[in-house]
């Protein structure tokens, strides 16, 4: 008998979603929205964990030496360094070795190389490159070479790279609370538009709640098709944008990986599809219920 009532209950959801068609459109357009914007957080946030791990990984420390430095004072930092528990490999590049490095790297630029020969002096200085067992140990690394202040040390480029990342990290952050803040005005907006669209439903049909109330029907069979209906405009906004996310995450690929290589959005989106799928329809549903849920309370009172 439950089994009976539980099948009318979800038929006459699904009429209800029919017959207020436009209605229901425009709500599930709004849902549709909101989930679109929530599914563009999550991928951002994918986005940024990637590149920021990217720079990370791709990040040294070069300690730059002056330009009286002596061979052996240079070693004797290197050594020290080498000795951290958090540094996992020490590069000693002379001045001789960056100018050849300099001259490969710009040898089709007639300008620099003839600039070179006008200077006749080797103007690049000697450096260590320094690379950490985890990217998390660069920072203890610098704050140990800052404390130790070498006087044959000119410059650390740690600090210029750091500001980078912070900055990135910076800017990320705030994509993400934007998008966020932007998620929570139009879920508000979509409670009340299904707010609106379940109170006109029930405007709608209240003869025949009336009906329903003189035969004796129970408080579930006259609530549940409302709640059902909430529930559809879920479900819609949820199969709606997850339609929308295939071609754009398959066409916004090749731009994202031109500039994370490591991040293929398409990718992404395929592996983590159930997931995603559950939380947009997780999502759509609980505000379709919960829209729902507030016009019946307020304006159906059995």
């Amino acid at each position: 008998m439950k089994f009976i009532t539980l099948q009318r209950v979800i038929r006459a959801g699904f009429l209800g979603f029919r017959r207020n068609g436009w209605l229901s459109t425009a709500t599930t357009m709004v849902m549709t929205l909101v989930l679109f914007v929530l599914g563009n957080v999550v991928f951002v946030g994918a986005f940024a964990d990637t590149a920021l791990r990217s720079l990370e990984s791709k990040i040294d420390i070069t300690v730059y030496f002056t330009a009286n430095a002596q061979e052996p004072q240079i070693m004797a930092v290197k050594n020290e360094i080498e000795a951290l528990s958090d540094v996992r490999h020490v590069e000693y590049i002379s001045r001789d070795a960056a100018l050849a490095r300099f001259r490969e790297r710009h040898k089709e630029n007639a300008l620099i190389v003839s600039a070179l020969e006008e200077l006749g002096d080797n103007p690049l200085q000697a450096s260590i490159n320094i690379a950490a067992i985890d990217p998390g140990h660069y920072a203890a690394i610098s704050d140990f070479l800052a404390g130790k202040k070498y006087p044959v040390v000119e410059k650390i480029n740690y600090f210029e790279n750091q500001a980078v990342i912070e900055r990135l990290s910076s800017v990320m952050g705030t994509v993400r609370g934007s998008g966020a803040i932007l998620t929570i005005i139009l879920a508000f907006i979509a409670v009340l538009v299904a707010f609106n669209t379940i109170r006109l439903a029930i405007y709608t049909v209240r003869e025949e709640i009336g009906i329903m109330r003189l035969v004796g029907a129970s408080s579930w069979f006259i609530r549940g098709p409302f709640l059902i209906s909430g529930v559809l405009y879920g479900v819609a906004a949820t199969a709606v944008v997850l339609l929308v996310f295939f071609p754009i995450a398959w066409l916004a690929s090749p731009k994202l990986a031109f500039l994370v290589p490591e991040f293929n959005l398409f990718t992404y989106f395929l592996s983590n599809l159930v997931q995603f799928s559950l939380i947009m329809l997780g999502t759509g549903v609980a505000l379709g219920v919960i829209s729902s849920f507030i016009a019946i309370r307020r304006y159906l009172n059995v």
